[in-house]
């Protein structure tokens, strides 16, 4: 454990004038309260609030800050008090231990509900004072560095939570270096044998090629004697987390890998930054498509640098980032660069962001939203988003997540211009509506009058602003027609269980649900929303699997006219559980292509031909054939154990086509009946975890005709 005295020598380095007194006495005061606990370990539980405290002073914070640290679990796991604490240490320190506490009660990973709920009193304690997460993200990561002591179940647990919940807070606050740590601690709980596999690779590459990290280093170093520019450079290899993600998003083995290095360049001033920008590339290929300048378009976090990619030595792809110290300061602690000291100041980082400000712009799109689990959806969007920068026709700068589409941006300007828009122009060209916009892009919106959001648009855009303000949208068109639909599938659904549909059943349904009344729980049963099964369950969940019937077979499409003929389109061959939309064809009814569907593209400019289409809620016979491409081993009984292993998954396959005989392996298409999405997952994941398939994915074909 670090001492009272090293505690101190550590918030000296950066800040000569700390009230070392202070922190003497919270650092006695957290040892008594807590004298006697043990951590799992073994260890004395004091070493982990110790531990926190260094932790912080990585990041140069003040010393309420790092007495919070000290004190963070004494209200929640001693006897002391939030009175007693004010009365030692003032107000400002008693507040934050009291948020750190309220945060460490928040079962971030429990129930969908529940953990909306939780992440909007996250975002409510961030508000306040954004120390309080803070300190909260140092408690995980030393809590992630010594989980070992933990059982492998709750490891696992916090792994998970650790994963999806403050690894990418920290990254949106622009902590990459912790964002980068949590996720590698929780992959190697998570994932140990593909960590170790990568580490093991890593080795292997090291020992053919040398150190190759030191080597460029040196090679960058020269270019910038050469060009009399002073500045630090670092490399470093990229995190086996990182590595392993870039593996799975571009689906390449790790000898495809490019960039796995990455290089800083850290300088003085900001035309320098420019000057060694022009250095590298003059000395080394530029590889298209993998600039960005966040110096003259900085993060909402205060991050600025400037990113490129080039062609190094032996033709080996290395990121390099280029930026000032003062930049560098706020690309280590985000927004904690706030409270950073320097000689006893408080820094005067003119990059760094003011976190009252940060936190209202990442929360002032959620005060509109009409429930939880849509709250939960917009903060994991925003959260995990990366971004693109697009320009308005006047040459105004809107900031959008990645993946972002012309209708985000018509809502990034105005809920009203979102509403209305009909069509977009990307760099002067008309373009679809779901064309996924680029960095620079110059994006113009076309609206026209009593235009109205359209329900496909939900699965098309990428900001939760959008997603709340078309279902606000949809609500409010069809809610009286959704009323009356939503009544009669409550009262056919209530009858099959031997109950009756009344406004007092759906009044404690909608209390259950987190709904205002039973008005909003018809809208939402006749929007599809929710499912008749959902309603039962809240009520009688005893009752609720006698609705889970077979859907049948005939009619699986919701939407269609009586009178309507259907049939799934070839080219996607859409399944239960994935977005559909349907495309009226004179004399052949209508076809259903999955939303995503590129052969969509062509009836951009014939909305009159679109229907909005859903699948019926229950059980879906397995009647809907698949298209399956497989790359097999050549051996005997290769085959036949792959037939068994479809068959274990109660599919059928109703056709088998070689396309390819080699050697060493087969290539042939399968088409196999399956029930849904969740039936197509088992399947396509039983087969990739056999030994004898080299290769397995599902045919989307737009040379097929619909």
């Amino acid at each position: 454990m670090i001492d009272v005295e090293d505690l101190i020598a550590l918030v000296r380095n950066y800040n000569p004038k700390t009230n070392a007194d202070l922190i003497r006495r919270a650092y006695e005061y957290g040892r008594k309260m807590h004298e006697g606990q043990k951590r799992h370990s073994g260890e004395d539980y004091f070493t982990h609030p110790v531990a926190v405290a260094a932790i912080l002073t990585e990041q140069r914070l003040d010393d309420a800050t790092i007495v919070t640290a000290l004190l963070h679990d004494t209200i929640e796991d001693t006897k002391s008090t939030w009175g007693e604490i004010a009365g030692m240490f003032g107000e400002e320190v008693a507040e934050l231990v009291d948020g750190v506490t309220k945060l460490t009660n928040l079962q971030l990973s429990s129930t969908e509900s529940k953990q909306s709920e939780n992440f909007r009193k996250l975002f409510m304690a961030m508000s306040k004072d954004l120390r309080v997460i803070l300190v909260k993200l140092a408690d995980r990561l030393h809590n992630m560095r010594t989980i070992k002591s933990l059982k492998a179940e709750k490891q696992a647990r916090k792994a998970r939570e650790t994963m999806d919940v403050f690894a990418p807070l920290a990254g949106r606050m622009g902590m990459q270096y912790m964002r980068e740590e949590l996720e590698d601690l929780s992959f190697k709980v998570l994932n140990p044998e593909a960590r170790s596999s990568i580490i093991r690779r890593f080795i292997t590459l090291q020992r053919e090629t040398g150190d190759v990290i030191h080597k460029i280093t040196a090679d960058i170093r020269l270019e910038l004697e050469k060009e009399k520019i002073e500045a630090d450079v670092y490399g470093r290899a990229k995190k086996p987390y990182s590595i392993w993600r870039k593996m799975q998003e571009k689906q390449l083995a790790f000898s495809r890998l490019s960039d796995i290095y990455g290089f800083r360049v850290i300088c003085r001033s900001e035309g320098d930054c420019y000057r060694i920008l022009g250095a590298i590339h003059r000395r080394w290929r530029a590889v298209p498509g993998r600039f960005k300048d966040y110096i003259s378009q900085p993060k909402s976090n205060g991050y600025r640098s400037i990113h490129t990619t080039v062609s190094g030595r032996d033709g080996k792809q290395v990121e390099v980032q280029i930026r000032t110290r003062q930049m560098h300061e706020v690309a280590e602690a985000g927004v904690a660069a706030h409270w950073s000291y320097r000689d006893g100041e408080r820094a005067q980082n003119p990059f760094a962001v003011d976190p009252a400000r940060w936190i209202a712009t990442l929360t002032e799109r959620f005060d509109n939203g009409d429930d939880h689990d849509e709250f939960l959806e917009n903060v994991k969007l925003e959260m995990y988003s990366d971004q693109v920068f697009c320009f308005t026709p006047k040459g105004d700068v809107v900031q959008l997540p990645k993946g972002a589409t012309p209708i985000d941006f018509a809502y990034a300007i105005h809920t009203r211009i979102g509403n209305a828009c009909v069509g977009a122009k990307v760099d002067g060209i008309r373009v679809p509506l779901w064309t996924r916009l680029k960095n620079g892009q110059s994006v113009e919106v076309i609206t026209a009058a009593g235009q109205r959001p359209q329900a496909t648009w939900i699965d098309i855009v990428a900001t939760g602003r959008a997603k709340s303000a078309i279902r606000r949208s949809l609500r409010e068109e069809n809610r009286e027609r959704f009323v009356k639909l939503g009544h009669e599938l409550a009262r056919v659904a209530f009858e099959h269980v031997g109950k009756k549909a009344t406004d007092k059943a759906l009044r404690t349904a909608a209390k259950t649900l987190g709904l205002p009344d039973e008005t909003e729980v018809l809208a939402r049963l006749g929007s599809a929303e929710l499912t008749a099964r959902e309603v039962i369950e809240a009520i009688y969940p005893e009752l609720a699997a006698q609705t889970a019937d077979e859907v049948d077979s005939r009619r699986p499409v919701v939407g269609l006219a009586a009178d309507q003929s259907f049939r799934r389109a070839n080219c996607c061959q859409p399944v239960p559980g994935e977005r559909i939309v349907g495309i009226t064809y004179r004399g052949q009814g209508v076809v259903v292509h999955a939303i995503d569907c590129p052969a969509l593209a062509e009836f951009e400019e014939q909305p009159e031909r679109w229907v909005d289409l859903h699948w019926h809620a229950g059980r879906h016979a397995a009647a809907f054939p698949v298209s399956l491409n497989l790359t097999i081993a050549n051996g005997a009984g290769v085959l036949g154990r792959i037939c068994t292993l479809i068959g274990e998954q109660m599919a059928n396959i109703s056709d088998l086509t070689f396309v390819d005989r080699k050697p060493d392996f087969y290539r042939l298409i399968l088409e196999v009946d399956l029930r849904d999405a969740e039936h197509l997952h088992m399947v396509l994941k039983a087969l990739e975890a056999e030994s004898d398939v080299a290769q397995v994915e599902r045919i989307r074909d737009l040379s097929r005709k619909p």
